[in-house]
């Protein structure tokens, strides 16, 4: 009978295998969570309240009180990006050849589990011209007046490093142990010293991975909010373009306008992320992956 056949046969006979019955759910979610919002946010910034069809874009790149924004957030992103992956690198590397590796590595992390907001009131109290640094300091008569960490440039970087840097080294950790050490057994072999060795074997290598780190990590930066309105001043140097997009939202109540400053900064996003990659064309790419096994 019909009813006693399995559930797997009788959508396999119409047509439906396992593979299709995983990939269905999965587009579903992918047009809901991210094709649609996307999607719906476009449309809408072509819908000003004032102007033609591209009366926000023109209002954005005509007040530079707007478009300022945009060098604002690359200038705080960047320098970001690069110095958590200049610590990840040498992080990594030492951290392949601990025997304790997972012990080290939750410790590394655990900024991630705090969140941005928990990290930004940690530097209120400790930076702050009350912390324990400026009390330290101004005890041991090393500073006259205490040292401004925060509410400027320097404090969002500061929370933007702390609280990036265990996601890069992650990525970076993952693709440092899975290149093959015989390689490096080798070049050590033939005389090549440490610097040589990293320079001519492991960096080829690894500049793919460090590419997608540095492109993961720089989106992850651009779109800082808490930490530049928490630690920066949000009014003057550190008025980044998130900051733009939500008094367009619930200030001005044009969520038109909000939705084009969204899209200029996916817009930024992504060029900066097509050049890192195109970039990484330049480097080795061959078909020896170097991984292991």
């Amino acid at each position: 009978m019909q009813t006693d056949t399995p559930l797997r046969l009788r959508l396999a006979a119409r047509g439906f295998d396992a593979v299709t019955l995983l990939v269905l759910p999965a587009l579903f979610v992918l047009i809901a969570l991210f094709v649609y919002p996307f999607a719906y946010g476009l449309w809408l910034s072509f819908r000003p309240k004032a102007g033609g069809l591209f009366g926000n874009y023109a209002r954005f790149f005509s007040d530079p009180f707007l478009y300022d924004t945009i060098g604002t957030t690359l200038l705080i992103a960047l320098p970001t990006t690069v110095l958590n992956l200049l610590i990840a690198v040498p992080v990594a590397f030492r951290v392949r050849l601990m025997r304790r590796q997972r012990l080290l590595t939750t410790i590394l992390v655990l900024p991630i589990t705090l969140g941005t907001v928990l990290v930004a009131e940690g530097l209120l109290n400790y930076l702050g011209p009350q912390g324990w640094l400026n009390r330290s300091l101004l005890a041991l008569g090393l500073i006259s007046s205490p040292v401004r960490l925060i509410h400027n440039y320097w404090g969002v970087v500061l929370s933007l490093v702390i609280t990036g840097f265990p996601f890069t080294f992650l990525l970076t950790l993952s693709y440092v142990t899975g290149i093959d050490p015989a390689l490096e057994q080798a070049a050590a072999t033939l005389g090549a010293r440490a610097a040589a060795r990293f320079r001519h074997v492991f960096l080829p290598l690894l500049v793919p991975g460090l590419a997608i780190a540095f492109c993961l990590s720089f989106v992850q930066a651009y779109s800082v909010f808490p930490s530049a309105v928490l630690l920066g001043a949000p009014a003057g140097p550190t008025r980044v373009i998130s900051i733009a997009a939500y008094q367009a939202a619930f200030e001005e109540y044009d969520y038109s306008l909000a939705s084009a400053i969204a899209m200029i900064m996916g817009a930024v996003q992504l060029l900066v992320v097509a050049i890192v990659l195109s970039i990484r064309g330049l480097f080795y790419r061959g078909p020896a992956a170097g991984a292991k096994g």
